[in-house]
């Protein structure tokens, strides 16, 4: 698509004010809260996260944590031993390797423990100041409907990202994703409710409808 704005711009008409749904306070709490969302939802996150976040307020009580408690509370997000690996890890990389600070940066994001370039990205773009991206389901079903990207790029996240990156301004890129994502949780669903799509006018998977 050779001028992406108008999308975006219908868009952030239908999802005013988009943002992460996660519930958090600062960069250490949305990375968590990140990792817990796998296979969840945001949703079931946001009722964990309160009383894992009173228990472990900081990387440094986090990477103490017992394992067996810290499964305990994070149990109903599912997946929760390999999840506490990851948590528990996380956090001993951030205390060991970055002073007790979420490093704001992508490479040392991706380099700790169950973290990927999408958790990356969401806490870069929305705890840290500093354009993300942030590629799940949602992003490379509504982008490749629509025809931002290539049906070849919907099948790796990391190309997506690379490919939706060009067609905006860095200032723009979170606030983008979270209007995809939204528009995938509300409207562009696996069964797509077209009727009452923004962006219509513009979508090549409506065109040949």
């Amino acid at each position: 698509m050779k001028d992406a704005l108008p999308v975006f711009d219908a868009l952030d008409v239908q999802h005013p004010n988009a943002w992460t749904e996660l519930h958090f306070s600062n960069a250490f709490e949305l990375l968590a809260a990140t990792i817990l969302s796998a296979q969840c939802t945001d949703a079931r996150v946001n009722q964990v996260t309160p009383a894992l976040f009173k228990k472990y307020p900081s990387p440094k009580k986090l990477a103490a944590a017992d394992p067996a408690e810290l499964e305990t509370l994070i149990q109903p997000t599912g997946f929760f031993r390999m999840k506490t690996r990851s948590l528990i890890g996380m956090a001993n990389a951030v205390v060991d390797r970055h002073g007790g600070q979420v490093p704001p940066d992508m490479d040392a994001l991706v380099d700790l423990p169950g973290v990927g370039r999408k958790t990356a990205n969401v806490v870069l773009g929305h705890a840290l100041g500093l354009p993300g991206f942030p590629v799940d389901r949602h992003v490379l079903r509504v982008a490749s409907r629509i025809g931002l990207i290539s049906a070849k790029a919907a099948e790796d996240a990391v190309k997506a990202e690379k490919k939706l990156t060009t067609l905006l301004p860095p200032d723009r890129w979170t606030r983008a994703s979270d209007t995809l994502i939204l528009h995938g949780r509300r409207i562009c669903k696996p069964k797509p409710l077209c009727e009452r799509c923004a962006v219509r006018a513009h979508c090549a998977y409506y065109r040949k409808r």
